[in-house]
């Protein structure tokens, strides 16, 4: 599910910002990004967001700088600035161009100049990056719970939705039933005055035929699914994988009645249980 958060603290030697983004995968991908300085901390940052986070892609970037009035030491690496200086200054003369902002280039390269950290502060400011990130997450959370409220406001309808072209199709269904028997004993008609005919073998294929084209059993099974679909959206557990196997079984059942109904208006609204059965399958996935 879509998700965001921040957190922020700021004082008078650091500066610290945590944001976390989340988005929809069947599994938990966590991508971080933190200061090199972090690199000891980022298997707990890690487990940190995934014993918050169960499901979704999540990317996580933490800015973290000291002020002015911190203490910290500069390190020049002026061997490999000059390695720099000097390949630039043959690129520039091999293409016969100026070399006025080459040493400016150079001193930006990786590694030339590094800031070296003290160790003794590094439990002070993590201590102080720890809550930051904590805050991030949970407010990425709290985001994704009101996400998940519009959410299943949504499922709900889809739902519902499902019920009133059950219902219509419950509705049509009789004369569905007579519109067969009708065109089979027409036809029956028909052919027995062309054929003589076994009755208690005619009527055994008539009743095996209509049967084949019952759809009642699928019909109570439809509506037993839909109710635990609300159940289980209902609850306050995971229930993210449990939904999906009963969109896959909803699923069945509308297939199967659209199969043995074998009438265009109830096809119609097959088709319409569909397209609601496909928005809930897509939206079933944000489910954790």
């Amino acid at each position: 599910m879509t998700g965001y958060g921040q957190a922020r603290y700021e004082d008078e030697d650091f500066s610290i910002a945590v944001e976390v983004k989340t988005l929809n995968s069947k599994f938990l991908d966590i991508g971080i990004r933190i200061p090199k300085i972090l690199n000891d901390k980022e298997l707990e940052i890690r487990n940190l967001v995934s014993a918050k986070i169960k499901r979704g892609k999540v990317s996580m970037m933490l800015e973290y700088s000291k002020k002015g009035n911190s203490v910290s030491q500069i390190s020049i690496n002026q061997n490999l600035f000059q390695q720099y200086l000097d390949h630039l200054k043959e690129l520039a003369d091999s293409v016969d161009s100026k070399s006025d902002d080459l040493f400016k280039m150079a001193v930006q390269f990786p590694d030339v100049i590094s800031t070296i950290e003290g160790d003794n502060d590094n439990n002070k400011e993590w201590l102080l990056i720890l809550p930051v990130i904590k805050k991030a997450i949970e407010n990425c959370n709290d985001y994704r719970e009101k996400e998940g409220s519009v959410l299943s406001q949504n499922l709900i309808e889809y739902i519902n939705s499902i019920y009133k072209n059950l219902e219509e199709i419950t509705k049509l269904d009789p004369m569905r039933v007579e519109k067969v028997k009708k065109r089979l004993n027409e036809n029956l008609k028909e052919f027995a005055k062309r054929e003589e005919l076994d009755e208690n073998r005619l009527e055994q294929e008539l009743i095996y035929y209509i049967e084949k084209l019952d759809i009642s059993e699928e019909k109570v099974r439809l509506s037993s699914h839909l109710d635990y679909f609300k159940e289980i959206l209902n609850g306050k557990h995971s229930m993210g994988k449990k939904l999906n196997f009963i969109a896959q079984e909803i699923g069945r059942e509308i297939n199967t009645i659209g199969s043995k109904s074998n009438d265009a208006p109830i096809q119609k609204l097959v088709v319409n249980m569909k397209e609601e059965l496909e928005k809930i399958k897509e939206q079933v996935l944000n489910i954790l």
